[in-house]
């Protein structure tokens, strides 16, 4: 059973051979420390943490590190090229990653320019294309693009990860018939990756068949870190539940909840 009493191990979901219970993946940036890091991963029972490898300390061993906070025996650790412009700073960071760590399942991400970085697709690709080419297991975020999202899982992508709103935006899900469309022709993993901004936006993305989300400063720029979380944790299990349960359908027309034959007149 999961926390709250929900049978999760029943539906967990697998990406290149890893079994999860929990849909809920989180980032280890943005917070004010890394206590406060440990207390909200904790909180919100993730077993995947995607980790910045250009921005996390996991290799000096004189300054607090990573590892001590999020222990990688009992946490996946996704390492992650954020910050990345182009291919070749991606495919890059994501070698020496490997070389440092061993770490072979990895999240690729090229960024175009500010103020939006929204993904760089012609780049992504070209980074994709080196990654697998080397023996990664790439999971990659890409833009809200049927066309797009198909090619790199026939290119070999392991998991595929729209953005629901631009990084950091706190927008949610813009566009939902695109993420359910790309869902709709997935033979790997999809997850909404981005721009979630509270937990009505993560249920949102799990109720159109997601199959996990991918967030971070919605947790981390709460004013309280550790209950956003908790509401996360809960919001994706809501989520999951409704998807399965099958919506109503809806209509303009209002339908009585109570019968109206019979009535006592």
């Amino acid at each position: 059973m999961g926390h709250d009493g929900i049978p999760q191990a029943e539906d967990g979901w697998t990406v290149a051979g890893r079994r999860f219970r929990s849909r809920l993946v989180v980032g280890t940036g943005r917070y004010k420390d890394l206590e406060e890091t440990a207390r909200a991963i904790e909180a919100s029972g993730a077993e995947m943490v995607t980790v910045a490898v250009r921005r996390v300390n996991l290799s000096d061993s004189s300054a607090p590190m990573l590892q001590d906070y999020v222990p990688p025996d009992r946490y996946t650790y996704l390492p992650n090229t954020a910050g990345c412009h182009t291919a070749q700073d991606a495919v890059r960071t994501l070698r020496l990653a490997r070389e440092a760590g061993g770490w072979n399942l990895v999240k690729l991400e090229v960024l175009g320019p500010p103020p939006f970085l929204y993904p760089d697709m012609r780049a992504t690709l070209e980074a994709a294309e080196a990654l697998i080419r080397d023996g990664f297991e790439v999971m990659v975020y890409c833009a809200d693009d049927p066309v797009a999202a198909k090619r790199l899982e026939e290119m070999g992508c392991v998991a595929i990860m729209p953005l629901g709103a631009p990084i950091g935006s706190g927008m949610g899900v813009v566009n939902p018939y695109m993420i359910r469309a790309i869902k709709a022709q997935a033979k790997v993993p999809v997850l909404v990756d981005a721009g979630i901004g509270t937990a009505s936006d993560a249920a949102l993305a799990m109720e159109l068949g997601c199959d996990a989300v991918l967030l971070n400063s919605a947790i981390a720029h709460a004013s309280d870190p550790v209950r956003m979380a908790v509401a996360m944790k809960h919001a994706v299990i809501a989520g999951r539940e409704a998807f399965l349960a099958g919506r109503m359908n809806r209509d303009y027309r209002a339908d009585a909840s109570s019968p109206t034959a019979g009535l006592i007149r």
